[in-house]
């Protein structure tokens, strides 16, 4: 039983990076934007969290110039994809590459060089409770705001007049216009503050969870933020189970590599991201048969006024 409360309380600290940028990315989709570049985005994050906690000996403000540094690279994605109306995948791809080449080349000199970061600490109350105390409220500030984080969206998405207009103006952004949205001003919004989260999940690699900085620390999590998205059918709740099942995936491979197994090193580390891949190619066909609804009706597809009938 140890174990496997170890294991389920690893999955969660594990998921959480992916769950900033995954909820992040569920608000920027379903405004109608697409933002591929969510890798990079990460790396500029994680290394905006890094050289300030770095300086400062703050972990609180790290975090927040991770939020702002991922915030400010994604303003480039939104003036090319709302403003000029450019492809969306291909300027995602872009930033994915811009944001990797330049905290690399901005890190070079701070390769292994470690920082004091967030602790953990036992939630008063809930932490005592058995099991469920262990695995979910015996983490950092940062896991427990991520819980807040996913009610309060999924709140805002489902129960909000914002959230209604929000999701009008992914389905339908000229009916929304024709309501007297600002549609431009929107996808603006919630594409910034997507980033934001992005830029935030690379922030808690570097400044809590790892605690170092690392040339592409991030390993791919921003792409498997991207697929937990359709996942979790853009839906935060979904979005959060599927980020604590790569969690979980990651933790376990960890567990069996630290046994001493015979299995190859390079095939555990490939299972987290051979399960999502698994599991997405399985959500992707029950959406074929109608069993799920599908993506934003609008996503990726520009706004133009001068196009409204």
């Amino acid at each position: 039983m140890e174990i496997l409360i170890s294991i389920l309380a690893a999955a969660v600290r594990s998921g959480t990076p992916v769950l900033y940028s995954v909820m992040g990315e569920i608000v920027t989709e379903r405004s109608g934007v697409m933002n591929l570049g969510l890798e990079g985005i990460m790396l500029i994050g994680a290394f905006a969290g890094f050289s300030v906690t770095r300086l400062t000996g703050d972990p609180a403000l790290g975090l927040v110039a991770s939020f702002l540094a991922g915030a400010l690279v994604t303003l480039i994605h939104a003036f090319l994809c709302v403003t000029i109306g450019a492809n969306q995948v291909v300027c995602g791809l872009a930033l994915s590459l811009f944001g990797g080449g330049m905290s690399a080349m901005l890190g070079r000199n701070h390769i292994s060089e470690t920082i004091l970061g967030l602790a953990p600490f036992e939630f008063p109350v809930l932490g005592r409770i058995p099991l469920i105390g262990p695995v979910f409220f015996r983490h950092d500030v940062m896991v427990y705001a991520s819980y807040v984080l996913v009610a309060a969206l999924c709140f805002f998405i489902f129960r909000t007049r914002p959230g209604m207009n929000l999701r009008a103006i992914g389905e339908n952004p000229r009916a929304a216009d024709a309501m007297g949205l600002s549609v431009w001003r929107a996808r603006y919004i919630y594409t910034l503050f997507g980033g934001g989260l992005s830029g935030l999940a690379g922030g808690y690699l570097s400044v809590v969870y790892n605690r170092m900085w690392v040339e592409g620390m991030t390993a791919g999590r921003g792409w498997i933020a991207v697929a937990l998205v359709i996942f979790g059918i853009w839906h935060p709740l979904r979005g959060m189970l599927g980020c604590y099942l790569f969690g979980g995936i990651d933790a376990l491979q960890m567990r069996i590599q630290a046994a001493g197994t015979n299995v190859p090193a390079p095939l555990l580390m490939m299972l987290p991201y051979l399960t999502t891949l698994c599991v997405l190619s399985f959500i992707s066909i029950r959406k074929r048969s109608g069993a799920y609804a599908g993506a934003p009706a609008s996503l990726g597809v520009p706004f133009r006024r001068e196009e409204r009938e």
